[in-house]
């Protein structure tokens, strides 16, 4: 469903309960790239990623499609950085009852200082039950970069909000692809590196293959179904051969 067709930003469900709000950009040089947000509709609510500042009222647009945005109770973000939590304290006005979810790094080394309500700051593997969902954090230290990193896993629909990971260029025109997305996000990345590259990359990426999810909600390009576990695998020999 497109939402402002100025701007071409549209929602639609990728798993159960499960919404993605994407937003197609077109940049001077002619490429195309997109900026997505999760909302987990619930008893309670969660945003995962908040979308840059400048983005708020296409984002809340879209969200408002769906549900009252002053219901939202949690905007999740997997590291402190523009595009994860630029809106924050938008949403934070918005949503009265609304708290910003992230890591303890985070927490400690910029959320509470940048917005006045004190953030739900998450330990490696705490649940976060939101009602018929229950979100596990996963502590992702430079994976793929910053000291904060952290992503999340809804055992409830195996989907896996997997952040920067699998970064596509282009529009994300399909909401939920089977295609190849490794291919894609890794010619995307190869000219331009966005991975930290720590010495505990491999086995992070390692570890996120055992939780085993079968939808991936990327943060740019579409979403994807299939055996996560495996395309997680594949990601960090590409990692690994490639640096």
């Amino acid at each position: 469903m497109i939402t402002n067709p100025q701007s071409r930003t549209n929602i639609h469900e990728i798993a159960d309960g499960i919404y993605r709000i994407n937003t197609p950009v077109d940049f001077p040089d002619g490429n195309g790239f997109c900026f997505n947000q999760y909302l987990v509709l619930d008893d309670e609510p969660l945003l995962f990623h908040t979308g840059p500042r400048k983005m708020f009222p296409l984002v809340r647009e879209a969200m408002a499609a769906v549900m009252p945005v002053e219901r939202l109770r949690y905007a999740a973000l997997s590291h402190f950085e523009a595009d994860e939590c630029g809106a924050l304290d938008l949403w934070l006005a918005a949503a009265p009852d609304a708290v910003p979810v992230c890591s303890r790094i985070a927490a400690m080394v910029s959320v509470s200082d940048m917005v006045d309500r004190a953030p739900r700051a998450l330990a490696d593997r705490e649940p976060l039950s939101l009602g018929r969902h229950t979100l596990q954090w996963l502590d992702t230290p430079h994976v793929p970069h910053g000291w904060d990193c952290g992503l999340m896993m809804d055992a409830t629909t195996g989907t896996f909000f997997c952040g920067d990971l699998f970064t596509q260029p282009g529009h994300g025109d399909e909401p939920l692809t089977e295609g190849d997305i490794l291919g894609p996000s890794e010619a995307f990345r190869q000219p331009m590196d966005y991975f930290a590259h720590a010495p505990q990359t491999g086995a992070t990426l390692a570890r996120l293959a055992e939780l085993k999810p079968t939808t991936l909600a990327c943060m740019h390009g579409s979403a994807w179904r299939g055996d996560g576990g495996v395309l997680l695998r594949q990601l960090a020999e590409a990692i690994s051969s490639k640096g």
